[in-house]
Parts: C-alpha cells; sequence; structure tokens
C-alpha cells in the first residue's frame, strides 16, 4: 500500500477542492508513492507526534491541522513548524492535512459534533455554492452511448445525496443513478457530413479531471471539443457548519451542563442567558464567529463553537446563545473519526490513534 491509497480513502468522503480558499491541505512532506507502513493519526502535528510516529514505525501521520500554514522561507528549525519539518524529513516521515476539507464534508467534523451531542435532523448550516459544473460536447451518432456511459461511470450525470445514498460497508457514500441522473443528449444536424449527437451532463467540481479523462478516452476524435461552465447553485451537501435538533429540549443551564460534559470542556464561555428552552442547536468545529449571523437565520437557540473575542459576543443580540467551549474542545473528536474511516476501509492495516494531547492550553 502506498501513501496515495490512503489519501484517496480520506478524500472520498473530504475531496480536497471542497477546503476553504486560505487553507493548506494535501500532502505536504513526502511522495505520494511511498509505500506504507503505519498511520498515525492526530489532531495536530507536532515534535512529539513525530517521535510517536518514529516510536510506532509509521511513516505517514494524517493530522487534522496543517503544520505548514503560511509559505516558509527558510527551514533552519528556529521554531516549533520548523523543527517538525526537519523531524519529519530525516526520518522519512511523510504528512498529510485534510483540514477544511473535512470541515465541509456531510459527514466530517461538525457530524462528529452532532454524533457526540445526540442531535437529530441535522444538515448543513453553511452550504458551498458553486460545486456543481456541465459538460457539453458532440459525438458521433454511433460512439455518444459509449461516450455517456464512460462519463457516467467517471462519475457525471448524478449528484451525490447523502439523504437517498446507499453506504457500503467501508462507510463511505455511494452515489446511485436514477430516472432523473441521466445526461442530456440530443441530436445536431449534420456537421462533416455526418449526424452528430450533443451531450450535456452535471458532475461535481472535484470530479473534473476524471470526467474529462473518460471523455477522452472514450471520444473517438483526436482533437475533441467540449465546454465546461460552472453551475450557479448552492450544494446542500457540502458546507461548514450544522444544525440539528436535541430529542428532547433541556433548559438553558441543563444544556450547557450537558454540553460541558460531552465536549470535555475545561471551562466554557456564553453570552447572556435568553431564559428559553435549548431544542435547535447550530455548532461549528474551530473558529467560527463568522457564522454567528448564520446561526440566527436558521433559528438556532444556542451555538456551539469556540475563539469568540470579547466584541463578538454582542452578537448574539438577545436572539441566540454563543457558546465558546475552546477550539480543542471542538475539534477533539476528529482525530477518531479519521481513524474509523480508515480501518473500515484498511481493517488489516496499521491505523493507529495518536494517544498524544496536542492541546497548547492549559487551565487552573
Amino acid at each position: 500500500m502506498i501513501i496515495k491509497d490512503i489519501t484517496t480513502c480520506i478524500e472520498e468522503i473530504a475531496p480536497l477542492n471542497y477546503a476553504e480558499g486560505f487553507d493548506n491541505v494535501g500532502l505536504l512532506v513526502g511522495d505520494y508513492n511511498t509505500i506504507v507502513t503505519g498511520v498515525l493519526v492526530t489532531l495536530d502535528t507536532l515534535e512529539n507526534i513525530v517521535d510517536e510516529a518514529i516510536e510506532k514505525n509509521c511513516n505517514l501521520i494524517v493530522s487534522f491541522h496543517p503544520i505548514i500554514f503560511s509559505g516558509l522561507k527558510k527551514i533552519n528549525g528556529k521554531n516549533y513548524v520548523e523543527r517538525v519539518i526537519l523531524k519529519a524529513i530525516k526520518n522519512d516521515i511523510a504528512i498529510y492535512a485534510i483540514h477544511t476539507a473535512l470541515d465541509n464534508s456531510i459527514i466530517g467534523v461538525n457530524a462528529k459534533i452532532c454524533e457526540v451531542l445526540g442531535l437529530q435532523n441535522n444538515k448543513i448550516l453553511i452550504p458551498q455554492k458553486n460545486t456543481i459544473k456541465k459538460l457539453t460536447t458532440y459525438a458521433p451518432k454511433e460512439s455518444a452511448e459509449e461516450v455517456r456511459l464512460e462519463l457516467f461511470k467517471a462519475g457525471a450525470g448524478n449528484i451525490g445525496n447523502y439523504d437517498n445514498c446507499s453506504f457500503n460497508t467501508e462507510g463511505f457514500g455511494t452515489y446511485r443513478g436514477n430516472e432523473n441522473s441521466n445526461p442530456t443528449v440530443g441530436e445536431k444536424g449534420k456537421l462533416h457530413k455526418e449526424k452528430e449527437t450533443f451531450i450535456s451532463v452535471i458532475f461535481e467540481k472535484h470530479k473534473e479531471q476524471q470526467i474529462l479523462a473518460a471523455l477522452f478516452q472514450a471520444h473517438p476524435y483526436e482533437e475533441v471539443a467540449y465546454d465546461i461552465v460552472p453551475l450557479d447553485n448552492i450544494n446542500q451537501e457540502i458546507g461548514i457548519g450544522m444544525i440539528g435538533e436535541l430529542s428532547e429540549e433541556k433548559n438553558e443551564q441543563e444544556f450547557l451542563n450537558f454540553l460541558k460534559k460531552r465536549m470535555n470542556a475545561k471551562g466554557l464561555r456564553h453570552s447572556k442567558l435568553l431564559n428559553k428552552k435549548i431544542k435547535k442547536v447550530a455548532v461549528l468545529g474551530g473558529s467560527g464567529s463568522f457564522a454567528i449571523e448564520n446561526a440566527i437565520r436558521a433559528n438556532a437557540d444556542i451555538y456551539v463553537t469556540s475563539d469568540i473575542k470579547y466584541h463578538e459576543f454582542y452578537k448574539a443580540e438577545n436572539k441566540i446563545i454563543i457558546a465558546d467551549i475552546g477550539h480543542y474542545e471542538s475539534e477533539q473528536f476528529t482525530k477518531n473519526l479519521l481513524v474509523d474511516i480508515l480501518t473500515k476501509k484498511f481493517p488489516n492495516f496499521a491505523i493507529i490513534l495518536s494517544q498524544k494531547n496536542t492541546n497548547p492550553i492549559y487551565y487552573l
């Protein structure tokens, strides 16, 4: 097994194309073709994590947070980032990070928080826009069906819906076509003295390379004429944050105590209590101040996130409770999620959950 096998597995549920533009995801250190001896899964990649990987004979670290976030001009070991990179390279250890690609997965970071809190009827809080594209092309009539089928096999013609899809034994979504998922096919007038068939398909943007590869492979022309345009859509299956409901409503103090216990929070900061019941809960792992207004518009009773600054608590506007449980605490179960995904896909391979607590914050 090589590193690419591991990363492909992860990207089936968290395609890198859906990471936020500011992020740095993918293989940060190493070669995709390296044979893997073992995988260590962690929230952060620190020096002690590299030491743990060495000790446990793991030459691939799968990390939620990227150790390289902004550009490096020198690697001299003068700070913790440079020391990690030097130690990893010296010991032939690869580092892969998934971060906001997993944040934006419908079965990713925020789905895990919902699971821990026992929320139901969950949906994405901020769906991503412009995630679907359309390809149009022409093919000779006698070749059109083959081209169409190859495009369909590559993932065109249907858009994933986790509400209606099957889940295989590995736990990954399997998109299923139906009567509405076939590509559009039509005939064009005579061109070069033969009839051509017009083919139009839609696909998720992260599949563009494989769609084009299938088109070029199946099409009989040496030079294939085609057009790809983005569609103005909001994808309800991809996006950040989630909102769900408790099976039974709780009073505010009861819910805050429940939240602190379930999320293993050492401390919990919150905005003014509003003396109302808690039923609808919005969550966003990591720094989530940017989504306060989204949680209010979604009619959430409480918004659970982290890294809220002093003045940002005022944004509650007596419409919602904002609860800051801590950055590490909001994302701590992410590494368990990744281990579950990888062990189900590779049950007889060394997928190891890091035992190190990488939280840089301590409490009195």
